[in-house]
């Protein structure tokens, strides 16, 4: 099997590229499979705390491979079950970890929705976004319709959704979409130095913010209110507070072993 996929890893970060550059990161079932072990492997290794999802090429990506993915839709409830996390976030267990983006060139439907599902999304100035399901006689279905909606609100959404337009990186950007527009030089380095930034930062606390924001934006207010106090009650018995508190106090960089 071709690897569609590449892993580093650079202290706490873990890179993941997309390298299927002779179709444009075209994403076929092997990429989508290859792409969720990745992550999976992340998840699991507990030297890793943020990962950086990249691509090799001209482009991000060229989006959906068509004809390879719809002979499997039926497919879609345990295809990432069996091999690790589900990019996209919308089937099976829920990613723990930051997962930043780093875009340049073109980015097309799936491609979008994976900035969707990601924390933070930082893209180049050459990045141009184009979501044509619409084109094809389909709509998003890696959670891009509610999430379009929920990033940008109802009729910037729509506007995209149902014509199929470009975005160009300044649009992008201003309606929520790119949190980061950097040179293609600087694309790399500004995601990485981001993703050092974050893993620096406690991993527990890290997890737990995840966790409460994204109770607030699935289930509501209320239900991320009611496990606001047993989530800090938990953090404050653990060694990463008291070493934040020693280093403080004694005026030092704090480590943090997650634990």
């Amino acid at each position: 099997m071709s690897n569609f996929i590449t892993e580093e890893t650079e202290g706490f970060v873990r890179k993941i590229g997309l390298n299927r550059p002779e179709k444009r990161n075209a994403m076929n079932i092997a990429l989508i499979e290859q792409l969720s072990g990745a992550l999976g492997r992340a998840e699991a290794d507990e030297n890793i705390r943020v990962c950086v999802l990249f691509a090799h090429g001209t482009v991000f990506t060229a989006g959906l491979d068509l004809m390879d993915v719809f002979p499997r839709l039926g497919d879609a409830q345990t295809l990432f079950s069996a091999a690790g996390i589900d990019p996209w976030a919308t089937h099976g267990p829920a990613r723990t970890k930051p997962l930043i983006i780093a875009v340049h060139g073109k980015c097309l439907t799936l491609g979008i929705e994976l900035m969707l599902a990601a924390d933070i999304t930082v893209a180049s100035e050459d990045a141009t976004f184009e979501q044509i399901e619409i084109d094809r006689g389909i709509f998003p279905f890696g959670g891009g319709t509610a999430r379009w909606v929920r990033t940008m609100g109802w009729g910037n959404a729509m506007q995209y959704l149902l014509t199929g337009d470009a975005l160009d990186v300044r649009e992008a950007h201003r309606l929520g979409l790119v949190q980061r527009v950097v040179s293609r030089e600087a694309l790399m380095e500004t995601a990485m130095g981001l993703a050092a930034r974050i893993a620096s930062k406690p991993p527990l606390a890290i997890k737990a913010t995840i966790e409460s924001a994204r109770t607030a934006v699935l289930e509501g207010e209320r239900a991320a209110a009611a496990k606001l106090l047993p989530a800090i009650q938990q953090l404050a018995t653990t060694e990463d507070v008291q070493e934040a508190l020693s280093a403080h106090f004694e005026r030092r960089p704090a480590t943090f072993r997650g634990r």
